[in-house]
C-alpha cells in the first residue's frame, strides 16, 4: 500500500492553493486539464497498442456499432512492451502532479484484468505515477520548461535526459524494493533494477517525448505532435506482434513437454534444465542470440519422441530386453516426426532426431560420427547426459556434479564431442547448478548405481537417414 499512498499524495498540489500552504508555485502552478485529459487518453491508446490490445478508441467504436467484443488478449509481455513518449511528452509540459495523472489511466483501466489482477493493475498506476511525478520536479528544478518554451537547445536537453534518468531511477528503485520484499534478497537488487531499466528503448521514448513536447507548443500544436508518433507507434505494434508470436512458440513447446513429463515422474523438469544446460555451453562457445533461443528448444523438446514409447518402458527401474531397448531408442526418431512441421525450430530438428549420437559413431538412430553429427545434437548430448546422471531417474540415483562432470570426462572423445563437455565444465565453474532434490521415499525406490559402468558394446539399433541429407556410414 505504500506506493499508491505516495502516489495519492503527489497529487496534493492540484488542491487549491489556500488548502496547501507552503507548496512552491512551480509545483502548483495552474493545470491545462484538456491538455491532461488528451495526453492521458492518448498515452492509453498508445499503450494499448504497444501490448497488442485493442486501443479505447477500438473499444468505444465497437460498443457504439453494437458489435460483440472479441476474445480477451493477454497483454505482450507486460511492463516489457510499455510505451512511454507521450507520458515523456507529459513530464515535459504539465506540472509535476498533472504529470503523474496521464500515466494512472492507461495502468487502471488496461493490461491483464480478472479476479487478483486489480491490485497489480493499482501499483503498475501508482507505481508509473510516481516516477512521473519526480521526473518532472527534476525538470523543473533544472528550468527546464523555460529552455524548452524558448527552444534554447542544446542546453534544454540536459534538464530534459535528466528527468529521465530521474524517472529510470524512481522505477528501478520502486521495482527493487518490491523484489527485496516479496523475494526476500538482499539490498544489491536496487542497483540492478535501477539499471534493468535504463537502455535504449528508453532513450528512444525520451526523445519521442521531447518532439512531441516541442511541436505540441510550437506552431502546429497537438497534429503535428500526433505526426511525430507515427514512427514509434509502427514499430511498437510491429515488435509488440514478434513478442506476441514468441510467446506463442513458447507455449506451443511447453505443451509438448508437459504431455512427456505426465509420462514419466522421475523425467519432471528433465527438459527444461537440458535447454537451461544447452544455452549454458551454446554460450560458452559463443552462439549467437537467435540460434541460442532455437537451441533452448531443441533442448527443452529432445525428448518428445517418449510420446510414442509406452509407459511401462519408461519407468522400468530393471533391464529392459534387446526389443525393448530397441523400442525406446526409437524415440529421437519419433521426436523428430512430431516435430519437423513446426516452422519455427529450424535447426532443432536435427538437435532432436541426432541427440543420441556418438562421436565414435556408435551411438543411434543414424550412427554418424565425429562433426557429422549436427551441432545442436553434440550440444544436447553432453546436457542430457549431465542432467540425467546428476538427477534421480526410475533405474538409478542422481550423483553428485562432481562426479557427472569425471563420467562426461571420461567419455569424452569416444561418446562425447570433448569441445562441448569442455564447454560444459567451464560454464559449471561460472554458473551455480542446483540437482534436482526427490523424496525419501523416492531415492529409496531406486537402486544406487556407480557412474561408469559399461554398457555391452552392440550395434545401433537400425539406421535411418541424417536429418538434412548427409547420409550415415555404410551407406551409399
Amino acid at each position: 500500500m505504500a506506493v499508491p499512498v505516495a502516489a495519492l499524495c503527489c497529487l496534493v498540489p492540484l488542491l487549491p492553493a489556500g488548502a496547501t500552504p507552503g507548496v512552491p508555485r512551480w509545483l502548483g502552478q495552474p493545470v491545462d486539464w484538456p491538455k491532461v485529459g488528451l495526453l492521458a487518453f492518448l498515452h492509453g491508446c498508445w499503450e494499448s497498442l504497444a501490448q497488442g490490445l485493442p486501443t479505447p478508441c477500438l473499444v468505444l467504436v465497437r460498443r457504439l456499432l453494437r458489435r460483440p467484443a472479441p476474445p480477451e488478449r493477454v497483454p505482450a509481455r507486460p511492463g516489457v512492451n510499455a510505451f512511454f513518449p507521450v507520458l515523456f511528452a507529459g513530464v515535459l509540459m504539465l506540472p509535476p502532479a498533472a504529470a503523474a495523472l496521464i500515466a494512472a489511466p492507461a495502468a487502471l483501466l488496461g493490461g491483464p484484468s480478472g479476479r487478483g489482477c486489480r491490485g497489480r493493475q493499482l501499483f503498475n498506476g501508482s507505481q508509473l505515477a510516481l516516477c512521473a511525478f519526480a521526473s518532472s520536479v527534476v525538470f523543473h528544478l533544472l528550468r527546464g520548461p523555460q529552455l524548452l518554451l524558448g527552444s534554447r537547445f542544446p542546453a534544454a536537453l540536459l534538464p530534459g535526459f535528466t528527468a529521465v534518468a530521474a524517472f529510470c531511477l524512481v522505477n528501478g528503485v520502486v521495482v527493487g524494493v518490491m523484489v527485496m520484499l516479496s523475494e526476500r534478497r538482499g539490498a544489491g537488487v536496487l542497483l540492478r533494477g535501477a539499471c534493468s531499466v535504463c537502455g535504449l528503448p528508453v532513450l528512444v521514448h525520451a526523445a519521442g517525448g521531447l518532439m512531441v513536447a516541442v511541436l505540441w507548443q510550437g506552431p502546429y500544436g497537438a497534429f503535428a505532435a500526433l505526426l511525430a508518433l507515427l514512427p514509434l507507434s509502427i514499430s511498437a505494434w510491429v515488435f509488440a506482434q514478434g513478442q506476441r508470436e514468441q510467446d506463442a512458440h513458447q507455449a506451443t513447446v511447453q505443451s509438448l513437454v508437459q504431455a512427456v513429463e505426465i509420462k514419466d515422474a522421475y523425467t519432471r523438469g528433465h527438459s527444461e534444465r537440458v535447454g537451461r544446460a544447452s544455452v549454458l555451453i551454446a554460450s560458452q562457445l559463443g552462439m549467437e542470440a537467435d540460434r541460442l533461443r532455437t537451441l533452448r528448444f531443441a533442448g527443452i523438446l529432445h525428448d518428445v519422441g517418449k510420446l510414442g514409447v509406452a509407459t511401462e518402458l519408461l519407468r522400468r527401474n530393471g533391464p529392459l530386453s534387446e526389443a525393448e531397448r530397441r523400442a525406446v531408442e526409437i524415440h529421437p526418431v519419433y521426436g523428430y516426426e512430431l516435430v519437423r512441421g513446426i516452422d519455427f525450430l529450424g535447426e532443432a530438428h536435427a538437435g532432436i532426431l541426432h541427440h543420441h549420437e556418438r562421436v565414435d559413431g556408435r551411438g543411434y538412430p543414424s550412427g554418424l560420427a565425429g562433426d557429422q553429427i549436427p551441432e545442436f545434437a553434440r550440444i544436447i548430448s553432453v546436457a542430457d547426459a549431465f542432467d540425467s546422471m546428476t538427477s534421480t531417474r526410475s533405474y538409478r540415483r542422481g550423483r553428485p556434479v562432481a562426479e557427472a562432470v569425471a563420467e562426461l570426462e571420461r567419455c569424452s572423445g569416444s561418446q562425447f564431442d570433448p569441445v562441448m563437455v569442455r564447454a560444459l565444465i567451464d560454464a559449471l565453474a561460472a554458473h551455480d547448478w542446483r540437482p534436482v532434490v526427490h523424496s525419501e521415499d523416492c531415492v529409496r525406490a531406486v537402486p544406487d548405481i556407480p557412474l561408469g559402468v559399461p554398457e555391452p558394446v552392440r550395434a545401433a539399433p537400425g539406421r535411418v537417414p541424417a536429418q538434412g541429407g548427409a547420409p550415415a556410414p555404410g551407406q551409399p
